[in-house]
């Protein structure tokens, strides 16, 4: 079953993995177009969006897929349920999405107000953002059926329409010379909604003549399921953004610029991203499908291990060769760069935490979601205040970090007390120790000997180490692998 989830994770993520560095490729661009204060507002608006996001969906992806489930497994019409599943789910999604608009529309000065000096100059920045949030919104439960369904061409044909489209309408909007204007940054938002909403009206072909309408009786079942997915997403994702507004509101100088820097470099950290994206994608339909107890509890086990063996090599990948990294940032970023493998490692357990919430979405146990979560949102407070006014930027890295390490500690100790998994955790340690000593070898050598060519050949040859350590430690069949993918 294992191998079923490794081809899914390696189909999202071959076919993904385009689309998202077609993305990133507007990270160099913008960040040589624009300066620090004004990309911090293109970093400030866009850690805005997913929080708005997890709000207006209310924990409805993981009820879509575990209702799904669930008529699969009751028998009967599971067709007509699906349907009507479906029609609730993004019906009431749309509700909301249609409703935040309405309310930003409304009082768009007063929240520019609050967002800062230079959305009280463009408070049309706040419409266009609440316009990108209602389409995105309202293409989001068609793209979880497209999942459910394995429909993953379909998926990705769709987002990857919306990225070109974004992409090339960003770089036409500059070779036209249109952000050097007035409206300057805001050209970057037109590109994104203009792409929002010609990829909702393309996934209104696939939704198969249903129409949002909402089953009050079945919603209240969800939302009995959801709403503490809903409160937990949204203090999961409090802790991702206010890392960007707490520099802004408490960074004595400069703030704005910091904001720009520290965006710019975690972008640095995509491959990272993309990995836990696309295994994510994967992960959620696998994981709340019905399976027996037994087989759960041995796949999620696995699952785990060989998720920490494939980040700890994206954190080498990265992490070693950072230098080379930075150069996708224009130079007046770069400044940052020492933080990057704070920002591995965050990303690394942010992805044990999505393996550790598994049991307690399958459990319908989705209260044990707001326990971890807000525990990693007073963390993320209490250090932020104590660690930014004092060190900006950098002392927003290593926030989210404790943060993350916080939200991982306490899901562990909930699963061992509620639904012991066999986690191998001496194996997982032993390619965390392993993983950490080729980073230190690497520091240590690059400390000794400033060439940087002689730093290159070593850090290759570290890499290249341990990459043959772990297909050798888990034997590892990559030929066959390889050819599995192919085939599917």
């Amino acid at each position: 079953m294992l191998e079923k989830l490794a081809r899914q994770t390696a189909v999202y993520g071959i076919s993904t993995i385009v689309g998202r560095f077609l993305s990133y490729l507007l990270t160099p661009y913008y960040t040589r177009v624009f300066g620090q204060d004004t990309y911090g507002i293109i970093t400030d608006v866009y850690s805005l969006i997913p929080f708005a996001l997890v709000l207006l969906t209310m924990g409805m992806e993981s009820s879509y897929f575990r209702f799904s489930a669930r008529a699969d497994a009751a028998g009967g019409d599971a067709v007509a349920a699906k349907r009507r599943l479906f029609a609730t789910t993004w019906g009431i999604t749309s509700l909301a999405a249609v409703l935040f608009f309405m309310l930003v529309a409304f009082d768009c000065r007063p929240i520019a107000a609050v967002m800062g000096e230079a959305y009280v100059a463009h408070p049309e920045y706040v419409l266009l953002v609440g316009a990108i949030v209602m389409f995105d919104v309202m293409g989001c439960i068609p793209f979880s059926r497209l999942r459910e369904q394995g429909r993953a061409a379909r998926f990705v044909a769709l987002k990857l329409f919306n990225v070109v489209l974004n992409v090339a309408l960003a770089f036409g909007f500059g070779i036209a010379g249109l952000y050097g204007s007035e409206f300057g940054v805001g050209w970057v938002l037109v590109a994104n909604l203009a792409a929002s909403v010609a990829t909702w009206a393309a996934i209104l072909f696939t939704v198969g003549g249903v129409l949002p309408r909402i089953d009050f009786r079945l919603l209240s079942q969800i939302l009995t399921y959801s709403l503490p997915l809903l409160v937990s997403g949204s203090a999961a994702m409090a802790s991702e953004f206010i890392d960007r507004q707490m520099i802004k509101y408490l960074t004595p100088v400069d703030a704005m610029a910091q904001v720009g820097v520290y965006g710019a470099i975690t972008k640095i950290a995509v491959v990272m991203t993309l990995f836990t994206q696309m295994y994510r994608l994967a992960a959620e339909p696998f994981f709340l499908a019905n399976y027996k107890k037994e087989q759960f509890v041995e796949m999620n086990a696995a699952a785990l291990k060989y998720f920490m063996l494939v980040s700890v090599g994206i954190f080498l990948g990265i992490s070693l060769f950072r230098d080379v990294f930075a150069l996708i940032v224009g130079a007046d970023f770069r400044e940052g760069i020492y933080i990057l493998p704070i920002v591995l490692v965050t990303n690394v357990l942010a992805g044990v935490w999505l393996n550790l919430s598994f049991w307690y979405k399958r459990e319908e146990k989705t209260r044990f979601a707001v326990y971890v979560t807000f525990a990693g949102l007073g963390c993320t407070v209490l250090v932020g205040l104590v660690l930014i006014p004092l060190l900006g930027y950098y002392g927003a890295a290593w926030m989210r970090l404790a943060s993350e390490a916080v939200m991982v500690v306490v899901s562990y100790v909930l699963n061992r007390r509620y639904f012991p998994t066999p986690y191998d955790l001496p194996r997982i340690g032993e390619y965390v120790a392993v993983g950490g000593g080729v980073f230190a070898a690497g520091e240590l050598f690059a400390r000794a000997v400033p060439d940087s060519l002689a730093q290159f050949g070593v850090n290759v040859v570290l890499f290249a180490a341990f990459a043959l350590y772990a297909v050798r430690r888990e034997r590892i069949d990559v030929k066959g692998l390889v050819r599995a993918v192919l085939r599917r």
